[in-house]
């Protein structure tokens, strides 16, 4: 019997779908817990690929579309910003934040978003989070995927750059 954490990396090894370890750190283990694990057991078998699939989430993404964007952020050589991190006044934790700029980035994936409840909440985070002056750019999959220049440049535009 293995833990929550192991399991979630080895099932996503083995059946080569990332996305199960994305979903997992979104829901139920952490980073941190993931990498305990995998360092128990260095000798596991895949324990390459799982080292591989663990680097690719070390920056603190918890999805492949926030991985994504962070790529297009790093490639056009926009700095200052960190990844889900709380913010102080509200107890949020957006995607994306950059402080000096109060811009805060949100990610929005059906598996996340597929629920009403969970809709409702973001919606509510979000006014919040304008309530207290910051300003809130949302992308999709598909704005990633199929209008990259079109994100960067209004994330640019946010961001006064």
């Amino acid at each position: 019997m293995t833990s929550q954490p192991l399991t979630a990396v080895q099932a996503a090894v083995r059946s080569g779908r990332p996305h199960i370890l994305d979903r997992a750190l979104q829901r139920s283990v952490s980073l941190v817990a993931v990498e305990a694990a995998l360092a128990r057991h260095p000798a596991q078998d895949g324990a390459k690929a799982a080292a591989t699939l663990l680097a690719a989430a070390s920056d603190r993404t918890a999805a492949e579309s926030e991985r994504m964007f962070a790529r297009i952020l790093r490639r056009n050589g926009i700095t200052g910003w960190q990844v889900n991190t709380r913010v102080i006044a509200g107890g949020s934790v957006p995607d994306f934040r950059f402080d000096a700029e109060r811009v805060i980035v949100e990610i929005d994936g059906w598996a996340w978003h597929h629920t009403p409840d969970r809709f409702q909440r973001d919606r509510a985070r979000q006014n919040e989070l304008i309530l207290q002056g910051w300003t809130v750019l949302r992308f999709t999959w598909f704005d990633l995927t199929q209008r990259p220049a079109e994100v960067l440049s209004q994330v640019c535009r946010a961001l006064g750059r």
